[in-house]
């Protein structure tokens, strides 16, 4: 997402520099490197103090997702002193992890938040956590997108068994989707269906753990992909599968609709907010496997549907969620919250 808001602003036409390749992430709130980042998040203040009385200062900075684990160290502080609009894309703010050790950074984001001049939020649960906890947040509303570019070729008829899906194999939310997946899958008797696994990541093994039991013509690994590979696999695809526990969005359901494939996927998180329930892809309630696995048959046994899920996604994609129709939602904001900014 953070390409993509890049490549909607450039489009826009503003010029976008990554201005720092500081990390400030850290796994624990008590993880050991915390002064060290501290330190070098003040000498980047100063090195681009430094280069912008020579250069000239920037219009605004612009921070893509501020949370407790990785705070703004740079931007606030800077854009006070220079006094240039500070803007943030996707902050998000949890009052539990306060108790978890995190309340010193996450002050820092919420600091941040609230002094920034606006406050882009994808989804309406980010909205709605900001808003119930950062009162005097300015905040609005920017859809997650894709560019769509590369899916404006028509679906050639595709294979209604070949079932697909995206996703990185880590601990958590990942794994648990992975599972719930292998879970399904096993319902559904003798139905003709081949899966085709596109990701990577440290928890492989487990994952090819939770398949084990499927025949081994079942179950295609085809491990980490290039992007244009990817959007050939998904175009040879009949539905897409993931259940999306946690998920904040997911740009992979975006990119699967734009390849005509409808969605199976669970009704949590920010899931709803790219798949149009009953009308691009079925959302089932959360942690119901067997209801999960019954919306995958329905796909395989109702072509008429499939395929007019699969059409009416593209559309939605294609209509309402590109980089273009991106580029000017962000442009109007901004050009809209720097005025107001003075």
């Amino acid at each position: 997402m953070a390409r993509l808001l890049m490549a909607a602003l450039e489009l826009a036409g503003y010029d976008v520099d990554v201005i720092s390749q500081l990390r400030s992430f850290t796994a624990t709130p008590e993880a050991a490197g915390r002064e060290r980042v501290a330190e070098l998040a003040k000498q980047e203040i100063e090195r681009l103090s430094r280069q912008w009385r020579r250069e000239g200062k920037p219009d605004l900075w612009f921070c893509y997702h501020p949370y407790y684990k990785a705070p703004d160290l740079i931007g606030p502080p800077l854009a006070a002193a220079l006094n240039i609009p500070y803007v943030t894309a996707e902050a998000s703010y949890s009052k539990r992890r306060d108790d978890g050790g995190w309340a010193g950074l996450q002050s820092v984001v919420v600091d941040a938040v609230r002094h920034a001049v606006v406050n882009i939020c994808f989804t309406k649960r980010d909205e709605i956590g900001l808003a119930a906890h950062i009162p005097a947040a300015r905040l609005a509303r920017l859809q997650p997108f894709i560019d769509a570019s590369v899916f404006r070729a028509e679906p050639a008829t595709n294979d209604p068994h070949r079932l697909v899906t995206i996703a990185m194999m880590r601990a958590g939310d990942k794994l648990e989707s992975y599972r719930m997946l292998a879970g399904a899958l096993a319902l559904l008797g003798d139905k003709p269906w081949k899966l085709s696994v596109i990701g990577d990541g440290p928890e492989r093994v487990a994952v090819k753990a939770m398949f084990a039991e499927f025949d081994a013509g079942r179950i295609e690994w085809l491990g980490e992909k290039r992007a244009g590979e990817v959007v050939d696999l998904l175009y040879r695809g009949g539905t897409f599968v993931w259940p999306g526990t946690g998920e904040a969005y997911g740009i992979a359901y975006l990119e699967a609709q734009a390849a005509g494939l409808p969605v199976v996927a669970q009704k949590t998180a920010g899931v709803p907010e790219v798949v149009k329930d009953g009308v691009t892809g079925t959302l089932t309630t959360a942690g119901d496997t067997r209801t999960f696995a019954d919306a995958i048959v329905q796909m395989i046994d109702d072509e008429d549907r499939r395929l007019s899920m699969g059409r009416a996604g593209r559309r939605f994609v294609l209509e309402e969620r590109s980089l273009e129709i991106a580029s000017k939602r962000l442009d109007q904001l901004l050009r809209e919250n720097m005025v107001h900014d003075g």
